[in-house]
């Protein structure tokens, strides 16, 4: 092998900043261990959120609309945390001291946690299920789950765009282990999701909330020491600076040459003379595309945009650094298509697990699966499609569509935004049918109605297999979308549609609520669901997802995939 053949073309470097070696450094030897701390990670996560609604219900006095408010909302700003994380790691720390930093502040805010359902004065005094929290013990618990939201907040965004970073785009073997690594990234989501949903809800509901929140923490701890594990064997991307200055530098030239004609000859628009590296660090050249034509004014050479011999950054912009905000500008419309997928994805651990609740959770005479579980086959259902995606449908689609994923990536989040609908007509029947059997057997009153629980596991596996097609699709999209100095902050982006849909749901509800509560009626969800419509609430979920496809058909429609050249030294 030829000396340059031995190190990374992409720019990466190792934890002592000497450039990546190919054999030392990243692939699926460096992968095992952020897929072990993600697992872990994802364990603690879905351990403490999967039954937090019950929770608030059972310890903090919270009725059923309050409860689910609280948990989108709380859940929302889980999703837009990585915001800050994101700009930290593209910016100035780098993925990996963001994950690192941000991970320890996460183990801190999951120990605050277990103290507050478990140490006396902390957590709240209970008679039997009637729980007295105090002002101060409702403040603990919300401080923990949103110093929780911040700790998540740096690994996020950073984590699936980390583990991709161990594969060089510039050659061709690692490039195609790049899209199974998404695959199997997602799919050790769901194994540390499977035991959260499963041991660790009934440990809370059957044994108590300390040992239901004390694991987690226990699981956060170990992310952190697999995570650290695998240093010497990572390969890093050298932060590239502020890309929210880059993209507010082309905005301001852009506006400042409003009068300047813009050339004919596009190679006559600024760019720097290197035939491969772009001015940006860690970032390869972008070609000039026609879109948004009016930012190709930033790029335009000027006798005012040169200061002492060089370009003011205020004054004028490369070719590379104009094309990085189109790239960002073309993924928004692709981005607002996930929100309202995001809001049929919240429901599982809302309103699925509240209609749950009403329903015979029973399997023996013994043995009573808490709601909350049946999360349970959602993770069942990604950890079957995943690899039956990756190793069956897309040889499969190769055969017909000649593209080496099978599907392009706008392709398969199609394909999920299709079944979530899906998911949504089965909760509602589900509804209609529970609801049936109330009003004939006058059941009104009844807690738990005899009509099985797993009656449910259709609209959560359908959930689990659009999970596979759109959320696995989504992360690769924008990795592979966004430019190469702001991978971070497009992870983020991507992730903020789960925020943004958490919060639609919240203010669905509420609107919800108040609409259907006028002149004193009981409203579509009351405390007594029995008495009330979720169904209808259901329906409009439907509703909008189809509206939201037909949308999304649109924007994939005139999205146009960005061309680069060539790869960094």
């Amino acid at each position: 092998m030829a000396e340059e053949d031995i190190y990374t073309k992409d720019g990466t470097v190792d934890i002592h900043k000497n450039p990546a070696n190919k054999n030392k450094t990243g692939n699926w030897k460096a992968c095992r261990f952020i897929l072990g701390n993600e697992c872990c990670e994802r364990l603690a996560y879905y351990g403490m959120s999967t039954n937090l609604v019950n929770y608030l219900q059972i310890r903090l006095n919270m009725g059923n609309v309050a409860a689910s408010n609280s948990v989108t909302t709380w859940s929302g700003t889980c999703y837009l945390t990585p915001l800050i994380g994101a700009f930290l790691a593209d910016a100035y720390m780098g993925r990996y001291w963001t994950i690192a930093s941000f991970s320890i502040l996460y183990v801190f805010g999951m120990a605050l946690l277990t103290m507050a359902a478990s140490v006396p004065g902390l957590k709240p005094s209970c008679d039997g299920s009637d729980c007295h929290p105090t002002g101060g013990q409702t403040a603990a618990t919300f401080i923990a789950l949103y110093l929780i939201a911040l700790g998540t907040g740096g690994i996020k965004p950073c984590v699936s765009s980390f583990g991709a970073d161990q594969f060089d785009d510039n050659d061709e073997a690692e490039r195609k282990k790049k899209s199974s690594f998404f695959n199997w990234f997602y799919f050790s989501i769901n194994v540390g999701a499977l035991i959260a949903s499963s041991v660790l809800v009934w440990i809370q509901m059957n044994v108590g909330w300390g040992w239901g929140f004390g694991v987690p923490a226990v699981a956060m701890a170990i992310a952190v020491v697999f995570f650290f594990s695998g240093s010497s064997l990572y390969r890093l991307q050298k932060p590239a600076g502020s890309p929210i200055t880059r993209i507010l530098q082309v905005i301001v030239a852009s506006i400042r040459k409003q009068q300047i004609h813009i050339p004919e000859d596009k190679s006559l628009l600024y760019e720097t003379s290197d035939d491969v590296e772009s001015k940006i660090e860690g970032s390869r050249k972008l070609e000039h595309t026609n879109k948004l034509k009016f930012l190709d004014k930033a790029a335009v050479e000027s006798q005012t945009d040169w200061i002492k011999g060089q370009p003011s950054a205020w004054r004028l912009c490369t070719v590379t650094q104009v094309e990085e905000l189109k790239s960002v500008i073309g993924l928004l419309p692709v981005w607002a298509c996930g929100i309202v997928f995001s809001a049929v994805y919240s429901q599982m651990s809302t309103m699925f697990v509240l209609q749950g609740n009403t329903m015979d959770q029973h399997i023996g005479p013994h043995f009573k699966i808490p709601s909350a579980s049946l999360s349970i086959f959602d993770t069942l259902s990604v950890l079957f499609w995943a690899p039956v995606y990756d190793r069956v449908i897309v040889p499969v689609a190769r055969k017909f569509t000649g593209n080496e994923r099978g599907f392009t990536q706008l392709q398969r989040m199609g394909i999920g935004l299709v079944i979530s609908v899906f998911s949504m007509i089965a909760a509602g029947i589900l509804e209609v049918v529970r609801l049936d059997y109330v009003r004939k057997n006058n059941l009104y009153e009844v807690e738990t109605i005899p009509m099985s629980i797993f009656w449910q596991v259709p609209p959560y596996f359908l959930i689990g297999c659009a999970e596979v097609f759109t959320f696995i699709g989504q992360l690769e999209f924008f990795y592979d979308q966004a430019p190469d100095a702001m991978r971070s902050m497009m992870a983020a982006l991507s992730l903020t549609t789960v925020g943004l849909g958490n919060y639609l749901s919240t203010l669905l509800v509420t609107i919800v609520t108040e609409v259907t509560t006028r002149h004193g009626k009981l409203g579509w969800i009351p405390d007594n669901l029995n008495k009330g419509h979720l169904d209808y609430f259901f329906w409009v979920l439907a509703i909008l997802s189809v509206l939201n496809f037909f949308a999304y058909l649109l924007v994939a429609k005139f999205y146009t995939y960005k061309k680069v050249t060539g790869h960094l030294r």
